[in-house]
């Protein structure tokens, strides 16, 4: 058996050569002087070596409970490589590889700083309901693994965190930005900088290669307040009678401008929400961006499109399901593609040299109930009660609280009349000021108060 004496004193040669010890554990002295722990076996009728560790001059060996967590691969003493040895040789009888195992340990290690892992990380933790105020909406968290996959994953996912340059990530996003938009190179910039500032917050020491590239340099994006005014309103709805499109997705555009509802409300909503009787649509508070529910006064016109919904779609549970498949909803996008078309259908009819008819998104027919009722001098707070925007303002605030079906209920349907009037290219003045009686009376009704 070999020594301490013995292994201070191998020299190296002009090619590796062995010294045995003992049970098949070995030293190879390598040219260059190195000298590692070696133990050669068979299993499944295969020879494998395992390389135990290396050999310093000067390392002390380790205590019995230091050994237990101690890898192959780690700087030895001659007495901690034979513990290590007869670890090895008791996995092999067992019919399990050492030399495999530590590959494996290596590679999940290593893994284990990518930032495909740290990635995957961030997810599980926004996703976690315990993770409190740091819990993203499905929503969100939905957008930015879809960044992940489409933009991130393949050039970055393998990669450890210390081997990511600004360099490397700027290229990615202007590639990005080039094929894709500068909507999603900005999603890509934003999402790296918040995993490795998850990483870093978990006590990874690691610069964040992203402080260094401003969102300024791929994009600026301004808001867009784009609201129709009642004109546009009746140039977009001709023209959508006459977009490529199902019948039923042209009327669910025409019941988002109605009900004043988001997108998301919409595209969610059961038919358990729906109250005939009661002429209302509550939306629960799960589905709410307050997190409040939220009762929408269905005029007649909303009505009679949740019936023909309800005609097209029976044994659906949603208002307007997927094209395809019943129990599924239909996408984020669908309802904003409908309206892209039927902008570029208008723009594509207009005479030359005329002014584009500018596009919008489903939110802005949101914006446009609002602008226009607010511009009507209808009472702020109540636009405000059907739009389920909780304001600061106290007066507003105690106004809201009441909820006051009559008046809303006043104000929805008038709302639906002011729309078909403007349809129809006619003035909705008699419309508006016969509502406003109708509110005020609605006030005064003390049916649904609790006095």
């Amino acid at each position: 058996m070999l020594t301490d004496t013995q292994l201070r004193s191998l020299k190296p040669q002009d090619k590796a050569y062995k010294i045995a010890d003992a049970l098949g554990l070995y030293v190879t002295v390598a040219a260059s002087g190195t000298r590692s722990f070696r133990y050669d076996y068979r299993l499944d009728g295969k020879r494998e070596t395992l390389t135990i560790g290396r050999y310093e001059e000067g390392t002390p060996s380790r205590a019995a409970d230091e050994l237990d967590g101690l890898d192959f691969g780690s700087v030895l003493s001659l007495a901690d490589a034979r513990a290590l040895h007869d670890r090895a040789r008791r996995m092999v009888k067992a019919g399990v590889s050492p030399s495999k195992t530590k590959i494996e340990k290596r590679t999940v290690a290593a893994d284990a700083q990518t930032f495909g892992a740290w990635a995957d990380k961030y997810f599980e933790f926004k996703a976690d309901s315990k993770s409190g105020g740091e819990q993203l909406a499905d929503s969100t968290l939905a957008l930015r693994k879809s960044i992940y996959r489409r933009l991130l994953e393949k050039p970055l996912g393998k990669k450890n965190l210390d081997d990511i340059k600004p360099k490397v990530l700027t290229e990615l996003f202007d590639k990005a930005k080039a094929e894709r938009g500068p909507g999603p190179a900005v999603h890509a910039r934003e999402l790296v900088l918040l995993v490795y500032r998850f990483a870093i917050g978990k006590g990874v020491e690691v610069t964040n290669p992203v402080d260094s590239i401003q969102r300024k340099t791929i994009a600026t994006f301004q808001p867009r307040e784009r609201n129709l005014d009642r004109k546009e309103i009746k140039t977009f709805f001709d023209a959508l009678q006459h977009t490529a499109t199902l019948p039923t997705l042209r009327l669910a555009v025409k019941f988002m401008l109605l009900t004043m509802v988001r997108k998301g409300e919409f595209i969610g909503a059961t038919w358990k929400e729906i109250d005939w009787d009661r002429a209302t649509w509550t939306i629960p508070a799960a589905r709410m961006k307050a997190d409040r529910a939220h009762t929408v006064y269905l005029s007649e016109q909303a009505l009679d499109i949740l019936t023909t919904f309800k005609a097209c779609f029976p044994s659906s549970q949603y208002l307007h399901p997927s094209r395809y498949e019943s129990d599924e909803t239909i996408s984020n996008a669908t309802l904003n593609r409908v309206i892209d078309a039927t902008v570029a259908r208008i723009n594509e009819s207009l005479p030359e040299g005329a002014e584009p008819f500018e596009t919008f998104s489903v939110h802005d027919l949101r914006r446009t109930a609002s602008t226009r009722l607010n511009e009507a001098l209808f009472p702020e707070a109540l636009v405000e009660a059907c739009l389920a925007h909780q304001k600061k303002d106290q007066v507003a605030a105690a106004y809201n609280h009441a909820k006051l079906p009559g008046p809303r209920r006043a104000l929805m349907q008038g709302w639906a009349d002011m729309v078909e009037c403007w349809l129809r290219g006619e003035s909705a003045k008699g419309i508006i000021a016969a509502t406003k009686v109708k509110i005020d009376e609605a006030a005064h009704d003390d049916a649904d108060m609790d006095l």
